[in-house]
């Protein structure tokens, strides 16, 4: 069971079937938004995309300087990791679609 808190004095809890609910809405969303996306503007969304992840690193590492336990030491510790890989990996392919673009001598 989820809290959620929308105003001071109201609460709402969610069920697991409601946040599973909302999982697979958001999922379908996604695959309908970005299988409508052109081709032309793949490459600036990718960065954008690279720019977000950039902020999920610097958020776990602050969170990994208030970690009280080795294990919350040790998640933050592989998000920063995995962040890391994202972010690059995301701008080695933008390199490479941008590449694409590009005149051969």
């Amino acid at each position: 069971m989820i809290l959620l808190e929308a105003t001071g004095a109201f609460l709402k809890t969610l069920d697991t079937w409601d946040v599973i609910y909302i999982l697979i809405l958001a999922a379908f969303l996604g695959v309908e938004v970005i299988s409508n996306v052109p081709a032309i503007l793949h490459t600036p969304l990718m960065s954008g995309a690279n720019a977000i992840h950039g902020v999920v690193i610097i958020g776990s590492i602050i969170v990994m300087g208030h970690a009280d336990s080795t294990l919350a030491l040790v998640l933050g510790f592989l998000a920063v990791i995995l962040g890391t890989l994202n972010v690059v990996g995301g701008f080695v392919v933008t390199n490479r679609m941008l590449q694409m673009f590009k005149k051969k001598k």
